[in-house]
């Protein structure tokens, strides 16, 4: 499996575990999302993690070859945080999952539900390990208030670093389709070795991320860069966040003719702001180079947040988005996605969603698929 967050796994740092309900929908045990409660065994050693539970059943048209169907998936995400000191931690997170959704049914180009499935925790970009997802080692460096540089370097995910979005960055809590969890345009792999850097300084954060890849789609192994620069403010609007990511790749990607090999490099901004204490708005966009092989070359998202303090249940939220996907150098023309979703808060462990998507894609010869992904979601965090 060739792990990309923008095409299957979760943010860590959002990570919610849930408990498995009967039949329909499942929820299992792990830790609520932001903020996450691992449970502290001392102050030296943590344990969290995720376990969710969903059907999704998509109801298609213009797709004589694809049937409509209901199909469950289980993800199971434990984690470890062992701390030696205040400066200092060990991580490990492991995968596991039952059953793969609708991500091997869709006739679409963006799986509904990005969370890493049965196919994703095995043989992790083409090097021949199972379950292992994250395994590594951080040392912060703390230069006095509101100024910090942390070093990682493991087993790394590319995503717990560069494309962050308060209102569409989590599949377990927030929007389940990939494109509305990362941004489809730019390229960030998962669960291979690399060296991470992150800086705070006031109201900047900066991030880098150097990774090596075991094997991409080509079957090639390849190296990854990332740089994200953030700011935040604080208006009498609310909180807001401002980043700015470039990444790259070395030249190991087939052209559309399959006979050179290539770079990839993409550029996006992320924006997430509050709009007062109901209301909170996202929004995506960005472009990527088109001498590999891509699907899409510009992507733009964005969507809402309302609170339920708006109704007395402070748990609970509604979110609404929307993506537009400009095709690349390949069969897709165009892509749409809709997205709604509410979530139930059930005390600190247990949140449940009802959500709905539509799809579609144009392809440049012939006539695309479309349709709706109906689901429910069930998470419990520890």
């Amino acid at each position: 499996m060739n792990a990309l967050k923008h095409s299957n796994r979760m943010n860590s740092t959002n990570n919610i575990p849930r408990v498995l309900i009967p039949s329909v929908v499942v929820v299992a045990l792990c830790r609520p999302i932001a903020p996450a409660h691992a449970y502290d065994i001392n102050q030296q050693l943590s344990i969290g993690g995720v376990l969710a539970g969903a059907v999704q059943c998509q109801n298609l048209s213009a797709t004589p070859d694809t049937s409509d169907t209901c199909e469950p998936a289980v993800p199971f995400q434990p984690e470890i945080s062992i701390r030696p000191s205040a400066a200092d931690e060990v991580f490990f997170k492991l995968g596991f999952a039952a059953g793969n959704g609708l991500n091997e049914t869709t006739p679409f180009v963006i799986r509904p539900w990005a969370a890493d499935l049965e196919d994703d925790v095995t043989n992790i970009n083409g090097r021949s390990r199972d379950y292992l997802l994250t395994a590594w080692y951080k040392h912060t460096f703390s230069l006095g208030d509101d100024q910090d540089i942390g070093a990682t370097f493991g087993i790394i995910d590319a995503t717990d670093y560069l494309d962050e979005n308060v209102y569409g960055n989590d599949e377990y809590t927030q929007f389940m389709n990939a494109t509305l969890t990362n941004g489809r345009n730019v390229f960030l792999p998962s669960y291979d070795l690399g060296v991470a850097l992150e800086s705070h300084f006031g109201s900047w954060s900066f991030s880098g991320v150097l990774m090596d890849i075991g094997e991409n789609d080509d079957g090639n192994n390849y190296s990854f860069y990332g740089l994200q620069a953030g700011y935040r403010v604080n208006t009498r609007l609310g909180v807001g966040h401002y980043r700015v990511v470039v990444t790259g790749t070395s030249e190991d990607f087939l052209n559309p003719a399959g006979t050179e090999v290539e770079s990839r490099t993409s550029n996006l901004y992320s924006f997430d702001q509050d709009f007062g204490k109901i209301i909170g708005g996202w929004m995506r966009f960005g472009w990527q180079t088109e001498d590999a092989a891509v699907d899409y070359h510009a992507v733009f998202t964005g969507g809402i947040d309302i609170k339920g303090a708006a109704w007395q249940r402070h748990g609970d939220n509604i979110g609404v988005g929307y993506a537009y996907l400009i095709g690349g150098n390949l069969a897709i023309e165009r892509s749409n996605v809709a997205e709604a979703y509410y979530r139930w808060q059930l005390g600190e462990v247990l949140g449940l969603t009802a959500d709905i998507q539509y799809q579609s894609d144009d392809y440049k010869v012939g006539q695309g698929p479309s349709g709706w992904t109906y689901s429910l979601r069930a998470v419990a965090g520890f």
